[in-house]
C-alpha cells in the first residue's frame, strides 16, 4: 500500500480473478486503506470495455497481466487515456517494448512490476518507476523486497554469488508459506 500511495481516495479496478493469488493482495491493500474497489464482472472484458470502465469509474490504480496491458495500450493509440495514476504489470516477464508502449499510450504517473511465487504469499518484490523513466533493460526489473523478507541469490551449493553472477533467487522472512498441505515431496523441492 505504501508503494502505491493508497488512501481513502484510491479507486482500484480489480481486473483479476479472485482465484489468482495476486488478487488477494490487491483487494486487501485497497480496502484496508479505505479505498474503493471496482470489481470486474465474471466475463473477460475486451480492451474497449476496460477502457470505458477506467474512464467511467475514475480508476487510479489498475493491474493487468502484461499481455492484456499491451492490448489495452494498443487500443489507446491516438485516444485520450484515462486518469489512471499507476498501471501494474504482474505474472509474466515484461519486455521493454511492452513497457515503452504502455508509458507512451496510457501515460500514467508510475508503473510497477510485481514478482513472486505463490509460496511467498504473493509479491515479495516490486519494481516501481516513474513513467517518464526508461526501462533500461531488456525486461522490466523485478524490483526490491516488500516487507520483512530476505532475498539471496545463491549458487547450486547454496553459497551467495557475487553481484552480476547468475544464480537462483531464495526468498525468506515474513510471508513465506510453511509448505504444501500433505505433500512432503513438493514441500521438500520448493522449501
Amino acid at each position: 500500500a505504501e508503494r502505491y500511495e493508497m488512501d481513502a481516495r484510491t479507486r482500484e479496478l480489480l481486473f483479476m480473478s479472485f482465484a489468482f493469488d495476486g488478487a488477494q493482495e490487491r483487494w486487501l491493500s485497497t480496502l484496508s486503506n479505505g479505498g474503493c474497489l471496482v470489481i470486474r464482472p465474471g466475463e473477460l472484458w475486451t480492451p474497449e470495455q476496460t477502457w470505458q470502465a477506467l474512464h467511467a469509474e475514475r480508476i487510479d490504480i489498475a493491474c493487468f497481466p502484461p499481455a492484456y496491458l499491451q492490448q489495452l495500450a494498443e487500443y489507446a493509440e491516438g485516444r485520450e487515456p484515462p486518469a489512471v495514476r499507476i498501471y501494474c504489470f504482474g505474472g509474466d516477464a515484461v519486455a521493454q517494448a511492452n513497457y515503452d508502449l504502455v508509458r507512451r499510450n496510457l501515460r500514467p504517473q508510475a508503473l510497477t512490476n510485481g514478482y513472486g511465487p505463490t509460496e511467498t504469499v504473493v509479491t515479495p518484490l516490486l519494481w516501481r518507476v516513474a513513467a517518464n523513466q526508461p526501462c533500461e533493460a531488456v525486461y522490466a526489473p523485478i524490483g526490491t523486497r516488500v516487507g520483512e523478507r530476505t532475498l539471496y541469490v545463491l549458487d547450486a551449493a547454496l553459497n551467495p554469488v557475487p553481484d552480476g553472477v547468475a544464480g537462483e533467487l531464495y526468498i525468506g522472512g515474513e510471508g513465506l508459506a510453511r509448505g504444501y498441505h500433505q505433500r512432503p515431496d513438493v514441500t521438500a523441492e520448493r522449501f
